[in-house]
């Protein structure tokens, strides 16, 4: 598990119905050139109950489950007059089950409807209707913008495409403030203004569009979401839109098959909201971009993994019967419709960071739901090809959702075999990624040093042998202007963590390239207040706009046995990190004020928390909860739900010598919950944070942590942490 010393990097996700990781990376200019500062966190006493922050004796509540949705308000009766307003949601693929909503510059919702399967809405619009419009589809943290001024209705898009419109239409770039500023400025959305922007868009963009011979308005044009046309423009693009507080960063990335055999990424032009976007360049062809119908392809694929978990257990695996998870391996998926999802209609053919199609005794491996009664009745949709592999593989991005409505982000690779795509994995034989990163990190006793900071997570996994010692000497990172950055293995963790350039090794794996406070007035950086990694000098915010979302790192696999050679693997990105700027607008999901409350008044006096005397009927665990078992956090709209909930800090003390630092994290964190448990995890036998004396393994006594940290993963990879420090700085 990764693990930072009083700062944690990313935790792995909890156990889904997919369950397992991918293939990411990234890019930069001087990235590895990097030192550290380090501070030591001094030790403060105290103590503590053995119960977190539930009295003893008393139970937590039973976890709730998400709560209802209002009732939608009924629709309005349609005055005569009213017109239709209709179009397609799509970002190649269907933005099906979207819900759409339209205002008005009044501030009236005069649409309110969800998304076909097939990407279509209409609307009757109220004779009430005062133009312009903005249009809004979401789909949890999804989110796609439109505008019209037409009051006749017609017909208007939504889709990446006309969220760029949006965006270089609002205030400081930002779409979700235009219908907030029309009603204050109508005219920002004049038809001349609107129209103004969809030539500028169709000239960018116009080497693509004669590749594939698209001649569609983006905003009012006619086409289906079915991979051809239009559609296959929209197949063949991705869009980030970075709002900063003055403007937004855009970025569109051609999908298209690398030219070489090596991985050097994507074609791409950077813009910001208020200026002209750059033309594409003109060597396009439509040979290299997304095959016609692919996103059709996609969904078929999820479709079929859909229908695969919707039989029961039995039925899938050889189980003996529907209600107990049971071990097993590719060869004990049985039901075809499981099978034929799989290259050659072979489960065992799959591989993916070093895992295999199948569930180990500790519930590991790839499609390890596939085992899992509770895994029944998952449904696997919202597919996006995100890029070409340069063996023609594709990458793909896709979401799970489980019968309790709980959602987690995935990511793997998919081959197009007879007109069909099957899933093979990226066949990488070590488990490796990178994914771009942002964090808050909220001293709660401290308020004034509370920061954000950016860049890169890496997750390497220590594969060790019988005896469990790491098969690796060391693993480094390479990105593609050259620069390196080295992750050695440590004793007791199951990550590599980074050795800087003089030797130092941290429990850290968590590149960072900038951190501010968000009180400007404080002074200082916190890059000095924290045992983490920076990199000197840290960057400008213009440096990070410029890098690509899509950059290629390599990585190369030093063992410990000579004679087995190095092994290189290949991982992109799917977006660039944040800026400072840019992360100011960033939703986290953030602690509750009766959580917060109750953290300071637990941990205030000695800037940690102790655990007292183990006891075999109230066992020592943390549970994130506040007291009669209420929420411990919230999720705002357009924030990624957190998957996973970790408590770092040190084993008890001996003499004057702090214990050893661990990480544990709750065993599984639905995207739907808002409290979360923690129990003592041994990482070694000897592990002294963790006591079985009683018989029940908890946390021993004088076990202490001082951070807690919630961890998200959106569909685009991109890590997002919201960390609770007790201790001062």
């Amino acid at each position: 598990m990764n693990q930072e010393q009083n700062v944690p990097a990313a935790c792995p996700p909890p156990r889904t119905a997919w369950s397992h990781g991918i293939d990411t990376s990234a890019r930069r200019a001087g990235l590895l050139a990097a030192s550290a500062m380090t501070l030591a966190l001094a030790a403060c006493g105290g103590g503590g109950g053995g119960q977190g922050f539930i009295p003893v004796g008393s139970a937590p509540a039973p976890a709730a489950g998400p709560a209802p949705a209002p009732a939608p308000a009924p629709a309005p009766a349609t005055p005569t007059g009213a017109v239709t307003m209709s179009g397609v949601v799509a970002s190649g693929a269907p933005f099906a089950g979207a819900q759409l909503t339209a205002v008005d510059k009044t501030g009236a919702t005069v649409c309110d409807t969800v998304v076909s399967a097939q990407g279509a809405y209409a609307c009757e619009l109220p004779a009430t209707t005062q133009m312009p419009l903005v249009i809004t589809a979401r789909e949890d943290s999804r989110v796609l913008y439109s505008v019209s001024a037409n009051a006749t209705g017609g017909r208007v898009n939504v889709t990446p495409l006309t969220s760029i419109i949006a965006s270089r239409l609002s205030p400081a770039g930002d779409a979700s403030l235009l219908a907030a500023a029309i009603k204050v400025d109508p005219a920002a959305l004049d038809p001349s203004k609107i129209q103004a922007q969809v030539a500028q868009l169709l000239a960018a963009l116009k080497p693509l569009l004669d590749a594939i011979g698209d001649a569609t308005d983006p905003l009012t044009g006619e086409f289906s979401a079915n991979g051809a046309g239009h559609d296959r423009v929209l197949d063949s693009v991705a869009v980030s839109i970075k709002p900063d507080g003055t403007a937004a960063n855009i970025e569109i990335t051609v999908r298209a098959r690398p030219a070489t055999a090596t991985d050097t990424g994507p074609v791409a032009i950077v813009f910001r909201s208020d200026a002209p976007p750059p033309t594409l360049p003109s060597t396009l062809t439509a040979a290299a971009l997304v095959p016609p119908g692919s996103s059709l392809g996609i969904a078929a694929l999820l479709a079929k993994i859909t229908a695969c978990y919707a039989l029961p257990l039995s039925q899938r695996v050889n189980a003996p019967n529907d209600t107990a998870a049971v071990v097993g391996g590719a060869a004990d998926v049985k039901a075809p419709t499981c099978r034929t999802a799989f290259v050659n209609d072979d489960p065992s053919t799959y591989l993916h960071n070093g895992s295999k199609v199948g569930r180990d005794a500790s519930g590991n491996g790839s499609f390890s739901g596939l085992f899992r009664p509770g895994a029944t009745g998952a449904i696997f949709d919202s597919g996006v090809l995100e890029f070409f592999r340069p063996n023609g593989d594709m990458v793909m991005t896709f979401r799970t959702l489980d019968t309790l409505g709980n959602t987690s982000a995935e990511i793997t690779v998919v081959r197009a075999v007879g007109g069909e795509m099957k899933l093979v994995g990226n066949q990488h034989v070590y488990s490796a990624a990178v994914r771009p990163s942002v964090q808050i990190r909220e001293f709660v006793n401290a308020p004034d040093s509370t920061y954000l900071n950016v860049g890169y997570n890496f997750s390497l996994s220590n594969v060790k042998d019988v005896n469990g010692a790491s098969i690796f000497t060391k693993i480094v990172a390479t990105g593609p202007d050259g620069s390196t950055v080295t992750f050695v293995p440590t004793v007791g963790s199951d990550a590599l963590r980074i050795r800087k350039p003089d030797g130092t090794v941290i429990n850290s794996s968590f590149v960072r390239l900038a951190a501010a406070y968000k009180k400007p007035s404080t002074p200082g950086s916190p890059s000095t207040i924290d045992n983490l990694y920076y990199v000197s000098p840290q960057y400008t915010d213009a440096q990070i706009a410029a890098l690509p979302d899509q950059s290629v790192w390599t990585f190369e696999f030093f063992h410990v046995d000579p004679q087995k050679p190095n092994v290189v693997q290949s991982q992109r990105t799917l977006q660039r990190p944040f800026t400072l700027a840019e992360s100011t607008q960033v939703k986290f999901a953030e602690l509750t004020p009766d959580m917060r409350a109750l953290l300071i008044a637990q941990t205030s006096g000695t800037g940690r928390y102790i655990f007292g005397p183990p006891n075999a009927t109230t066992p020592n665990a943390f549970y994130f909860n506040t007291m009669g078992g209420g929420d411990a956090y919230t999720v705002p709209p357009l924030a990624v739900a957190p998957n996973s909930f970790t408590i770092f800090g040190y084993a008890p003390t001996v003499g004057n010598a702090v214990g050893a630092a661990f990480d544990d994290s709750s065993a599984n964190l639905a995207s739907s919950t808002r409290r979360a448990a923690v129990f003592c995890s041994r990482a070694t036998v000897s592990d002294a944070h963790c006591d079985s004396s009683t018989g029940v393994l908890q946390f021993a006594q004088g076990t202490q942590f001082n951070y807690l940290q919630l961890s998200a993963n959106s569909l685009k990879q991109m890590s997002f942490y919201t960390g609770a420090a007790v201790y001062r700085p």
